[in-house]
């Protein structure tokens, strides 16, 4: 399977999940593989790319073409970004640079369809799955997410549907998860009372807790399953 954005919480809860399985893992990211990771084929399986570059995305599909060989079972575009401003406060629409925009649409909406269609051969060949992730931002306004971030999240939940219609026709199967509130370093301050005021299980879910249902989304328990968004968010929209 590949990856991109697996270099902390989710993406790396999402690889050990894979690799424990059995998987080989490819991953994504625009840092290179940390020397001090303890992952046996870490770095012949690592590619370092700057998804907001539609070029060197395209260099990295290149790439991965030439090291998988033919055959791609899962393919999860996990990789986002979401700028701040200045304190860590959301970026409304009022008061986000076109630039930004351009940039957080660049690696949260255009790399997963590039990197989908680009691979589109070797995940016909395995009858494999793409898995999207979204977030609980893509459908409601949330107090710390910036509005390009949200909206690209938005946008990739409709282009998920989108390529479930024509990815499925050749055997592909296309799905996405939306997380909520994730225990991870990119938490803010404030997560806190929304844990406490509007979440039925009132706790943060685990990076882990994610990864399965990524995992599930990538095997045969879920086979008739295409086009689907699943919430991952413990009952916070109930």
């Amino acid at each position: 399977m590949l990856l991109t954005g697996a270099s902390r919480g989710i993406g790396h809860a999402t690889v050990i999940r894979f690799a424990s399985a059995g998987w080989r893992v490819l991953t994504c990211s625009r840092h290179p593989f940390p020397e001090q990771c303890p992952w046996g084929a870490g770095p012949e399986d690592h590619i370092q790319v700057d998804l907001a570059d539609a070029k060197d995305t395209e260099r990295a599909i290149a790439e991965v073409k030439d090291r998988i060989g033919g055959e791609l079972h899962a393919l999860v575009n996990n990789a986002a970004i979401s700028p701040k401003a200045e304190g860590g406060t959301r970026m409304g629409t009022i008061d986000t640079e076109m630039d930004t925009w351009a940039q957080v649409f660049h690696v949260n909406f255009f790399a997963p369809i590039m990197m989908a269609r680009g691979l589109l051969n070797e995940l016909k060949a395995a009858k494999g799955s793409v898995v999207n992730v979204t977030s609980i931002a893509g459908s409601r306004v949330h107090p710390f997410a910036g509005a390009a971030y949200a909206t690209s999240k938005a946008a990739l939940a409709s282009l998920t549907r989108e390529m479930a219609a024509d990815f499925g026709r050749v055997g592909v199967r296309v799905n996405a998860i939306a997380p909520g509130e994730i225990d991870t370093s990119i938490l803010s301050p404030g997560t806190e009372k929304i844990v406490d005021e509007q979440i039925p299980l009132n706790r943060l879910g685990t990076p882990d807790e994610v990864a399965k249902i990524i995992y599930v989304l990538c095997t045969e328990t879920s086979s008739y399953v295409n086009g689907a968004e699943i919430h991952i968010n413990g009952g916070q929209h109930v």
